[in-house]
């Protein structure tokens, strides 16, 4: 494979709702272009952030098609992973003018290592494009081991990064020492992000940019430029944004601060529901302490 070109900072982008229920495009399209603004080194659109479960077909051909639009010349990687092999291989194939797929470890079915590795090989084969594995038990109700991690970056040219969401920073260090030359790992989790860079980590996928993502951006190049010192100020900077921004289930805080910014309505689809009054003053709060 080429150069990775999902390393840096990278956002998994919100989809916004109107009142009603149906995507707001205008206000999503809004949203990419501020990324852009800000200096974003790739976006990741239809992840679990964007609520993705709720959209049909066309609503995710559509985001992705308003996403290159508004992102000229940034990377894009989309969310492409179902529980199964031929619905992953149809979201590729819809949405196959992405630059990468990020493929989560099947949630539900709760498979084994080799199943895991036999189903990640399987979609591998399907395209010549990039794919970026998600492990994320908390969600998933597994986890991908380091080894299963790793048999696969070395035996599938085109796996080519795992995003890391597991919590567990001895397994990641352990990805990170086994890596092939070509692999990288991103942190799926913000407040986990400066020790995986520091162990070596390529970048993040975060929650956080949809928010900040001036003061994103600029952690990340600081901690990838070597100054630490900067990196650990903005780390400590925004570790309550981090932490707040999972106070439920996200992205319902995520929405509940961009809608408080006034970028977006803060309209959920079911099964996510409005956020609790408690999570709205608790986000207010954390706006305040970045002057935001």
């Amino acid at each position: 494979m080429n150069e990775l070109i999902f390393k840096g900072c990278g956002t998994a982008l919100v989809t916004p709702f109107k009142e009603d229920g149906s995507i707001d495009y205008e206000a999503y399209a809004k949203s990419v272009a501020r990324q852009v603004e800000a200096g974003i080194d790739f976006l990741v659109p239809l992840g679990t952030t964007a609520e993705t479960p709720t959209l049909t077909a066309g609503e995710k051909a559509e985001l992705l098609r308003l996403t290159r639009l508004n992102a000229p010349g940034v990377p894009l990687l989309a969310g492409v992973g179902t529980n199964s092999v031929p619905a992953t291989i149809a979201n590729m194939e819809l949405l196959s003018e992405a630059d990468g797929f990020l493929v989560v470890v099947p949630f539900y079915n709760k498979p084994t290592q080799e199943g895991q590795y036999q189903y990640f090989k399987a979609v591998a084969a399907a395209t010549d494009k990039p794919i970026v594995l998600y492990n994320v038990p908390g969600r998933t109700g597994v986890n991908m081991e380091a080894a299963t991690a790793l048999r696969l970056a070395r035996e599938i040219p085109n796996v080519v990064a795992i995003k890391e969401a597991s919590g567990k920073i001895s397994q990641i260090s352990e990805i990170l020492a086994g890596a092939p030359e070509g692999f990288s790992v991103l942190s799926g989790d913000d407040g986990l992000t400066y020790p995986i860079l520091a162990l070596g980590g390529a970048g993040v996928i975060s929650v956080a940019s949809n928010v900040v993502p001036g003061l994103m951006v600029e952690f990340i190049s600081a901690a990838l430029d070597g100054d630490a010192a900067r990196a650990l100020e903005l780390h400590h900077k925004l570790s309550p944004l981090f932490k707040n921004l999972f106070c439920e289930s996200s992205p319902i805080p995520a929405k509940a601060a961009l809608s408080e910014m006034g970028l977006m309505g803060a309209t959920l689809r079911l099964p996510l529901s409005s956020p609790s009054e408690k999570t709205v003053a608790i986000i207010k709060d954390t706006l305040k302490g970045l002057e935001l």
